[in-house]
């Protein structure tokens, strides 16, 4: 199956190049990495461009993932990959955040992965919905309680990582395959810790207490 995994990381790279919030910047004539964070992902389409560009960018950035893991799926059902789809689509994740992060044509230089992120746990919600559930629960409850956009997203990934591990070895995770569990630990570990990589000046400001909250002004 390595060479299917291959094929998995790579589509999911190329869905992951389409880069929602720097398109919409384009189409108003803004480079959308010269403001706010310097990022492409949602929190600075958001502040950058509005609200409603703001979501838009975080559902096709979510999408993407989604789209690309529906590709691989329907590829690779049959054969040998028939027993092992969930791994299939984590690979395929995987490939997608990485496209989203570090886009060739943009110098690599590209969001933090939250909200490809958001859609790889919304795919992987068709072979167990308790990720999706607990997802966003974790993500809600501390938005709601710290304001913090980047620290509920560290949450949430930090909640996904765990909840896999002990889930799994609770034989909880439905179409996970013995075999495959030990490989999917270190993928989903590999995400989370990609994702604290991709926030260290977000830490950072937490740190300093000079994090920007939702909905706070630039000077406020």
């Amino acid at each position: 199956m390595i060479w299917q995994k291959i094929v998995c990381v790579l589509i999911g790279y190329v869905f992951g190049l389409f880069q929602t919030g720097f398109i919409i910047g384009k189409m108003k004539h803004i480079d959308i990495r010269d403001y706010g964070s310097g990022n492409s992902g949602t929190t600075n389409a958001m502040r950058t461009l509005g609200k409603k560009d703001g979501f838009i960018t975080f559902f096709g950035d979510a999408l993407k993932a989604v789209f690309a893991m529906m590709l691989t799926y329907f590829l690779f059902r049959n054969g040998v990959c028939k027993d092992h789809m969930f791994i299939i689509a984590l690979y395929t994740g995987i490939g997608a955040i990485l496209g989203h992060n570090f886009p060739f044509y943009m110098n690599f230089k590209g969001g933090k992965g939250i909200a490809a992120s958001a859609g790889l746990i919304f795919a992987l919600a068709f072979f167990d919905w308790k990720f999706l559930a607990l997802g966003f629960c974790t993500f809600f409850i501390a938005l709601i309680i710290t304001k913090y956009v980047s620290f509920s997203s560290l949450c949430l990934m930090t909640g996904f990582f765990i909840e896999f591990i002990v889930w799994g070895q609770l034989g909880m995770v439905h179409n996970l395959e013995s075999q495959d569990k030990v490989e999917a630990y270190i993928l989903v570990g590999f995400l989370t810790v990609l994702s604290y990589i991709r926030h260290k000046e977000n830490i950072k400001r937490l740190i300093n207490g000079t994090e920007r909250k939702i909905g706070q002004k630039k000077e406020a």
